[in-house]
């Protein structure tokens, strides 16, 4: 270890990354599993944080950093442009003054909601610190509340015992250095506001970076950030943005000095943004969702429903992740009723379920619509949204079932044998959203592997026929990349193992996604599988046709679904009968306001 770290600062140096960057005490480049383990045990356990993102943006009732309508140099378009003001949105410090901001109040409502950790915006992609800085005006000082709103919530934080996050974005559409030339000034600059983040506010156990700009990784001395944040604050936990957006896309990237530099830039953990993450336990990860229609304070209605976001922290826990939930509080510091309502509801959920929440680990069965499974100690929990007829049957466990009983005492029925285990239990005993099982072993199961899945998932092969889209060809109005849309993915799109999202297109009005079957084609049914919780596709309209030219509706979504059902039939003797003649289908959305398209899987069904 010691001599690759001793190559790897012969590499800065030859390239003129560092002069004297010690990296000796940053985790991401020396310590051992057991170490990484014992530092990440307290996040993986947490599994529920809220996000709060706010600031004078609130006052407009516009999002944070977005909102601001100026130039956004480089690091959006690919080229440098003028740095612009926006007269509104630039001056809404003037006019912000939170005098009901509490923020005791604030950790102890977060406390009974069930959320065991925090991350506050202490500054967004404009500029405005919400602290105490020392190398910018454009601070909460000079604004008319002149007061340290980071402080106010690391104390609250330190003295409720509330795990402290730091949010900071180094992103700056605001800062007239912003890689401007070398981008050398503002890169001391933002370095300057995180050490003083890290060195004034006591303890902080996150620091979550939010994007880079300009490509170029030689506009960063990402070696000397590390090194300056661990010195300070050896125990910290690091999200993987500090360099996302960095190369390759501009001509003179460099790239990463080293792959060491680019492996611990990565930091700690994965962070999907707007959505649930794919199933993964051998990693870290946190998917951020905000209950509102955007981040920051956007008026008081909009919200998601409180059952909707347990099923979200469901599907994160089983998955091997945790939820960092969202919450835009109003210009005056307190929080809208329907945020409120979701977190008090949140909250009386975890004081019922949370033995199969807090400290579990994801799987060991594949999750999907269903639900999924997490396990802690010799406990293995079913956490399930929907329940079929003949009860649920899973691939066989390594371990002897002892009971089985819902966390509300009612036991269950369950059979065990070499082939799969099943557990069945009455209707009325199911709860909602999410009915809770806890399974007793006779030992407790090994972690970080998945053994099988449910064997009784909805299925519509016996009602619709084979399966006919397994080999078809997509295309997409846009790409925002992924590789999902690439041709060797097509087949875990259309029939394989399911993805988190199978495509994504760029925000426009009429995004849309077509599958080209190869051969026209008799089919029955097309089911839509959604990303889960993703609303964005309200409005979904199904087209089809035999030539590609000639479009006929045959549906539209009336209402969000996880997975849409649409059986196809044509009139015949006078009556509808099972199947239309199909080779493209397509789907798509038309909107008031530009949005992207996002689906999980599309399956064309009918006879072979």
């Amino acid at each position: 270890m010691k001599q690759t770290m001793m190559l790897f600062m012969s590499a800065l140096l030859a390239t003129g990354w560092a002069q004297a960057a010690d990296l000796s005490k940053v985790p991401q480049m020396s310590e051992t599993k057991e170490q990484r383990d014992e530092r990440m045990q307290w996040f993986r356990d947490a599994k529920f944080g809220m996000f709060i993102h706010w600031g004078p943006c609130s006052i407009g009732k516009v999002e944070i950093g977005w909102g601001r309508k100026a130039n956004r140099p480089w690091d959006i378009n690919g080229v440098q442009t003028p740095r612009t003001d926006d007269p509104v949105y630039d001056n809404y410090y003037k006019q912000f003054n939170p005098t009901n901001y509490n923020a005791v109040e604030w950790v102890r409502f977060a406390k009974e909601s069930g959320m065991k950790y925090m991350v506050l915006v202490a500054k967004h992609h404009d500029g405005f610190a919400q602290f105490a800085t020392k190398v910018s005006d454009y601070n909460i000082m000079n604004s008319p509340y002149a007061k340290d709103i980071v402080k106010a919530y690391a104390d609250a934080c330190h003295k409720q015992g509330m795990k402290l996050g730091l949010y900071y974005s180094t992103r700056d559409w605001y800062h007239l250095d912003y890689l401007v030339g070398d981008n050398v000034k503002y890169d001391a600059f933002y370095r300057a506001q995180v050490k003083e983040l890290l060195s004034n506010y006591g303890a902080v156990d996150v620091m979550w970076f939010d994007h880079v700009g300009g490509r170029d990784w030689g506009k960063w001395k990402f070696d000397e950030l590390f090194s300056m944040m661990y010195q300070l604050q050896p125990k910290l936990i690091v999200n993987n943005r500090a360099a996302a957006f960095c190369g390759p896309d501009a001509p003179q990237d460099r790239g990463p000095a080293t792959p060491e530099l680019a492996k611990m830039v990565k930091g700690d953990y994965d962070t999907p943004e707007g959505f649930i993450g794919a199933m993964n336990i051998a990693s870290d990860w946190e998917s951020c969702l905000h209950v509102g229609g955007q981040w920051a304070y956007g008026g008081e209605d909009g919200f998601k429903g409180p059952e909707d976001c347990i099923k979200m922290l469901v599907s994160c826990t089983t998955g091997g992740g945790n939820l960092l939930l969202n919450f835009g509080p109003r210009p005056d510091g307190t929080f809208a009723e329907g945020e409120a309502k979701v977190a008090r509801a949140m909250g009386d959920w975890l004081k019922k379920y949370g033995a199969a929440i807090y400290g579990s680990r994801g799987g060991p069965y594949r999750n999907g619509t269903w639900g999924g499974t997490c396990h802690k100690g010799n406990k293995l929990y079913l956490l399930v949204y929907e329940w079929p007829t003949e009860g649920l049957a899973f691939d066989p466990l390594p371990n002897k079932v002892l009971a089985a009983r819902t966390l509300t005492g009612v036991p269950c029925t369950f059979k065990q044998s070499a082939g799969e285990w099943s557990v069945q239990l009455a209707r009325k005993d199911m709860d909602t959203p999410v009915t809770v099982v806890e399974v007793t072993l006779d030992k407790p199961l090994e972690g970080g592997r998945i053994i099988g899945e449910l064997r009784t998932p909805q299925d519509y092969r016996g009602e619709f026929g084979a399966i006919l889209s397994a080999a078809a060809k997509l295309e997409i109005s846009s790409s925002l990349g992924g590789g999902w849309d690439k041709p060797g993915n097509h087949a875990r799109l259309f029939a394989g193992e399911r993805l988190n999202v199978a495509f994504h297109t760029r925000d426009e009005k009429n995004p849309w996604a077509k599958v080209d079957l190869g051969a026209v084609k008799t089919v029955h049914a097309v089911t839509i599988e959604n990303r889960p919780n993703e609303r964005r596709t309200e409005g979904l309209i199904l087209s089809i046709s035999e030539d590609g030219q000639t479009w006929q509706e045959v549906w539209r979504a009336k209402s969000w679904e996880a997975i849409w059902t649409v059986p196809l039939t044509h009139l015949d003797a006078g009556v509808q009968v099972p199947g239309r003649k199909v080779r493209f289908i397509k789907v798509e959305t038309i909107n008031d306001t530009p949005r992207g398209l996002l689906l999980q899987r599309i399956t064309a069904f009918g006879p072979k």
